[in-house]
């Protein structure tokens, strides 16, 4: 019973992130697919400004998490004022983030699309691909500043147990994007035809949507949302708070930025191969992305189940719960492999594009389909370690691992293995079973059990 008990929790807080982020994703997919409709060029263009936002988005989820970790342990603490302070911080590491994420996009456009225009294609315009990208990068960072503020008030719910009501924001933006995505894109209904740019406006439109949604929703139910009550009287936070929780936190926040930045460096390698690898991995992962929403929200899952846990000092249940968790995430993650791999001839068949390109896409999409039970059990780790606060270990299990292994590897074989690109984007993926092997190790020995807030 106890066991069913912790799966059941478990699948609580993660069910509705699985259902917002799963349609969020879903809505993704169904833009993707618009806008390859629109032909190869456009489809490059929105990928590759999409690997430069997956390295914003995840700085802020990064800069997020450090102070989650111990909004979960304050929670479990019942320690309000403590909650209250680590909502404070949020702001003042997603400012900078969007400082920082807007002098990039602004000033260095064109040198960071340009890194993934290096490879040949027959089939794409390097010209044509630029020109699209620009126009859809300048339109998306006016998103940039309502995703940051929607993310620190839908992480500060999650970590109270409140799912349901980030959520319900995320199904408004996805209304919100895919009407005008259809309006916008095509030109339906006497709206002008805009292509890549319709796809930019209506993703803006959306960001908009899911913030209006959660404040109006949130400070409807401050007695129940208790941190919020007079959490703007000021944003200034003590001293030995604000060093503690940044201190803590800033690991994670290189590990997010640095992992995905290593991610769009790999990309960038395989793109040398030729720019119709690009196109290919961007079907492959506009669908995997549908997929993997469920080991990564049981991941988080995990991180606040088990962050409570140790707040409550309960530490034997802690590590009682880590490894069931994990194993649970790696179970369910086969099930995932086997309906990817079923669908994964159908789905690049929706992109006007070439044989080639389908081709590459399908077998992308099966290579990351037999890594997923190794990706879920693995993701289910990482946020038990963090949990405990161990982020400084997290930080070498990840992004350096990312940096010093991964990276190195997709250099070396994309330059002088001769091998073709989808026996190289296997093995890459299988040097991932080392990080499981030592992620076990350490959560099985248990120093990562801590309460950092006592």
């Amino acid at each position: 019973m106890e066991e069913k008990s912790i799966y059941t929790r478990a699948l609580r807080l993660a069910v509705p992130m699985m259902i917002q982020n799963g349609i969020t994703n879903a809505v993704g997919l169904v833009d993707n697919v618009m806008v390859g409709s629109l032909g190869t060029n456009a489809v490059t263009a929105v990928s590759i400004v999409g690997q430069l936002f997956f390295v914003f988005n995840l700085a802020i989820f990064g800069g997020l998490s450090g102070p989650g970790i111990y909004a979960a342990q304050y929670f479990g603490q019942k320690n309000i004022e403590g909650f209250r302070q680590t909502f404070r911080i949020k702001h003042w590491i997603c400012g900078f983030c969007l400082v920082v994420g807007l002098c990039a996009f602004i000033f260095a456009a064109e040198p960071l699309i340009g890194l993934y225009m290096r490879g040949e294609s027959g089939s794409v315009d390097p010209v044509e691909s630029m020109s699209l990208a620009k126009d859809y990068l300048s339109i998306m960072i006016i998103g940039m500043a309502p995703f940051a503020v929607t993310q620190i008030f839908a992480g500060s719910l999650r970590e109270t147990g409140e799912g349901v009501m980030p959520m319900a924001a995320g199904v408004s933006s996805v209304a919100v994007d895919v009407l005008f995505n259809w309006l916008l894109i095509f030109g339906n209904l006497g709206f002008p035809a805009l292509g890549v740019k319709g796809a930019a406006i209506a993703t803006v439109l959306a960001r908009f949507a899911e913030l209006a949604v959660i404040l109006t929703a949130a400070f409807a139910k401050r007695k129940k949302f208790t941190f919020l009550k007079g959490a703007y009287k000021t944003l200034l936070i003590p001293k030995e708070n604000a060093v503690k929780i940044i201190k803590k936190g800033l690991p994670i926040f290189f590990n997010e930025f640095l992992w995905a930045s290593g991610i769009a460096a790999i990309t960038q390698t395989y793109s040398t191969l030729g720019l119709d690898i690009v196109t290919g991995l961007n079907i492959s992962n506009t669908l995997c992305n549908l997929f993997n929403v469920v080991f990564i929200a049981l991941g988080n899952a995990v991180g606040i189940i088990i962050g409570q846990t140790l707040g409550a000092s309960e530490y034997e249940n802690a590590q009682k719960y880590s490894l069931k968790l994990a194993k649970f995430t790696g179970v369910i993650c086969v099930g995932l492999a086997a309906a990817l791999v079923a669908v994964s001839g159908i789905f690049p068949l929706f992109y006007d594009t070439t044989a080639e390109i389908r081709n590459l896409g399908q077998w992308f999409i099966v290579v990351t389909a037999l890594f997923f039970p190794v990706q879920g059990f693995l993701n289910a780790l990482y946020f038990t370690l963090r949990s405990g606060g161990k982020t400084l270990i997290t930080f070498l299990f990840d992004s350096v691992f990312s940096w010093i292994v991964t990276l190195p590897l997709t250099v070396l074989m994309c330059s002088f293995s001769g091998l073709n690109v989808i026996a190289i984007y296997a093995i890459v993926q299988a040097a991932d079973i080392i990080k499981v092997i030592i992620g076990f190790l350490l959560v099985k020995k248990g120093h990562w059990i801590s309460n950092i807030v006592a």
